[in-house]
């Protein structure tokens, strides 16, 4: 369920953005370790942004891949299995990437909507 929450922070962000017009698309960076699923966040979309400028606008979901940090050789790569560098070994790594969930645009009608 806190798809929910963050689908109205989403909605709340989207709207005062608007400031009144319609919006059509939203574009959201969804970190490959994130616990939200596209599909939960589209389900509370579609229920919460009824009524609103921003009913009926698209969500668009970008994956960012997990990137480990290694401390060992001071690489960076992608993610593996057993959270270990690929280029050294090292177990001495930390997330750099892969957590995030924010919106990188939004897409917004020149004119107010009336009410």
């Amino acid at each position: 369920m806190h798809e929910l929450a963050i689908t109205q922070h989403v909605l709340d962000i989207t709207l005062n953005h608007a400031e009144g017009r319609r919006v059509t698309d939203i574009y959201l960076v969804v970190g490959q370790l994130s616990s939200y699923v596209d599909d939960s966040v589209q389900f509370f979309w579609d229920f919460i942004s009824k009524g609103t400028p921003a009913e009926a606008a698209r969500l668009h979901f970008r994956r960012e891949p997990a990137l480990l940090g290694c401390h060992g050789c001071g690489g960076s790569a992608p993610l593996t299995k057993d959270f270990t560098c690929p280029n050294c070994g090292s177990e001495a790594v930390t997330i750099e990437s892969g957590e995030e969930f924010y919106i990188e645009a939004i897409e917004i009608e020149m004119e107010e909507v009336s009410t």
